[in-house]
């Protein structure tokens, strides 16, 4: 698979210059990876090593360690269904097997037109709205067996323009001013930041 194209190879070096060391740009530099292609590639992940100036096996186990970094093809969907122990209460569990019935698929797999890739997921932080789901890591809160119908009837026929494939985080990519910036300097050369204020120095200590 491929390595990062020209055009985010340049914008991987901007993202590199915003931090003191290189390696600290590690994670924005992996889901550059995944925005190209909606996985992290073997290939990317040993020229986000070149860049960073470190070892392919250190950008792996990064990337194999967060759940959100694929390291092979997924659907264009990435549905996670929960099943943390409030969505279990809430019917959570019995969300995913409808969806594995209604996709023809079991957790892990994908649906033949490469359309949805469907898991069922530990907690995702949204107790307050089991049961709930990710597409492509949005959230679909307070989900009941007809919203689920109508959702996936919606991946499967391509009519959510409203979510990006799976790997784009935002259409917007982040732009950061020079003038914006706060400095690439390692933080033992830099001094206390400007905000410090001496505590001893003003008496207020």
């Amino acid at each position: 698979m491929s390595r990062l194209s020209a055009a985010n190879e340049k914008l991987a070096m901007e993202i590199i210059g915003r931090y003191p060391r290189p390696r600290s740009a590690l994670i924005p530099l992996l889901h550059l990876a995944q925005a190209q292609d909606g996985f992290v590639s073997e290939s990317a992940m040993e020229h986000i090593a070149e860049l960073l100036n470190t070892t392919p096996s250190e950008v792996l186990s990064t990337c194999s360690f967060y759940e959100m970094f694929k390291r092979s093809k997924v659907g264009t969907y990435q549905v996670n269904v929960c099943r943390g122990i409030s969505c279990f209460l809430l019917g959570g569990e019995e969300l995913a097997e409808r969806a594995a019935a209604r996709l023809g698929i079991f957790p892990g797999g994908t649906t033949p037109d490469g359309a949805v890739t469907l898991d069922a997921v530990e907690c995702v932080a949204a107790c307050s709205e089991a049961p709930c789901l990710q597409v492509n890591y949005r959230y679909f809160n307070r989900v009941d067996g007809e919203t689920l119908d109508s959702l996936l009837d919606d991946l499967i026929g391509g009519e959510r323009s409203d979510l990006p494939r799976h790997g784009v985080l935002s259409r917007l990519p982040q732009v950061i001013p020079p003038e914006r910036a706060v400095g690439s300097s390692p933080p033992e050369n830099t001094g206390p930041p400007s905000w410090w204020v001496n505590r001893s120095e003003d008496g207020s200590a």
